[in-house]
């Protein structure tokens, strides 16, 4: 894992977002000029996670209309089929694309992609997703590795606070797709984040496509076969842990052990509410997608866009991340605001939660 020589803060993250608006209309003439009518392209991975179409699509279009209003955006979701992504691909760079955003399905599969719009002079981001065997043009992302560090540490903080003991039992693990870079990165961090302790680590699982119904399977065969001897869960993201949570459910435990999260989607911002699941990460995808616009453009105009660091050769900009309990997820999550709107509302959060959202001091007007 190459070292990543620093991050930038979600704090600063949200000061460039609210002034990216005004910086880009004060610009606007100027920027558009260069690159007016050029077309763009926003490649997603799948449709299991919520947040591709209701946050970063809707991002990544928002701060391009503040860069180039003229400009075209063509989106596809590739419903995590690889070979769709491929034709997608494909089909915006016929189009006149000019700059391609991809969160590849398959990180490996996406090299050749990568290869084949730049030897036609189209710009590559990637996006979320590193593409490890060929350097991309920029990689923007939240910090993969710090997210899956930051939620085992706090596993196991927590079974530390509780006075588990370290010589009975353990952990599971459940990670995220095969064929997902990011995963993989998050993967190396929850191995960093449980060494931080003593609890052994009683199994692990890739889940195929990142898919909840897989992680749920797995899930159900390791509570057969650990029984009470699972101290806690550490899931990659949201879909993977209520994937493992109705895994314990269906066995009829009770209280379900601590399980982790990630993405701060609604589902699983509600089972922390709830008191069923531990934690989260908040990374507002809006952030992200911003960045991604902001560097797709400079690259179409020839500039050379400043990175953080480097990673698999690719110049990049990694954001920090958030950790999410049940203790800051008002402050974090509602009382949090991103171009002017929490979040989360309250409203939507609390739908259905209310009592739990009461003992959290949040209160739905």
């Amino acid at each position: 894992m190459p070292n990543v020589a620093r991050t930038t803060t979600i704090a600063a993250a949200f000061a460039v977002a609210l002034s990216s608006g005004t910086a880009a209309l004060a610009q606007d003439s100027g920027k558009d000029s260069k690159i007016a009518n050029t077309t763009f392209a926003f490649l997603m991975p799948d449709e299991a996670s919520t947040r591709y179409e209701q946050h970063d699509h809707p991002g990544f279009v928002a701060e391009m209309k503040k860069l180039c209003d003229s400009c075209t955006v063509l989106y596809q979701n590739a419903d995590a089929d690889a070979s769709r992504q491929q034709q997608q691909f494909n089909s915006v760079i016929s189009q006149g694309a000019k700059a391609i955003v991809i969160d590849p399905v398959d990180s490996s599969a996406a090299a050749s992609l990568v290869r084949q719009a730049q030897s036609q002079g189209v710009k590559v981001i990637a996006y979320d997703r590193p593409i490890p065997d060929v350097a991309a043009d920029y990689y923007v992302s939240f910090d993969n590795t710090a997210i899956g560090k930051m939620i085992a540490k706090s596993l196991v903080d927590h079974l530390k606070e509780k006075g588990v003991k370290t010589d009975d039992g353990g952990v599971l693990e459940i990670n995220g797709s095969p064929t997902d870079a990011a995963a993989g990165l998050i993967k190396d961090g929850i191995h960093q984040g449980l060494k931080t302790g003593d609890y052994k680590t009683l199994s692990e699982y890739d889940t195929p496509d990142w898919a909840p119904p897989k992680a749920q399977q797995w899930a159900s065969g390791q509570i057969t076969r650990f029984g009470d001897k699972i101290h806690g869960l550490v899931a990659a993201n949201d879909g993977t842990a209520g994937g493992a949570i109705a895994a314990f459910k269906a066995a009829g435990v009770d209280p379900i052990p601590p399980v982790t999260g990630n993405d701060a989607t609604l589902a699983g911002l509600q089972r922390i509410i709830a008191g069923i699941q531990y934690n989260t990460i908040s990374k507002p995808s809006e952030i992200v997608a911003a960045a991604a616009a902001d560097v797709a453009v400079k690259l179409v105009q020839g500039e050379k866009p400043k990175a953080d660091t480097t990673l698999f050769k690719t110049p990049t900009q990694l954001f920090t991340p958030t950790l999410v309990t049940a203790d800051n997820l008002k402050a974090e999550i509602v009382d949090k605001e991103i171009n002017g709107k929490p979040i989360i509302s309250a409203e939507e959060l609390c739908k259905g939660y209310e009592d739990g959202c009461k003992k959290l001091g949040i209160s739905v007007e």
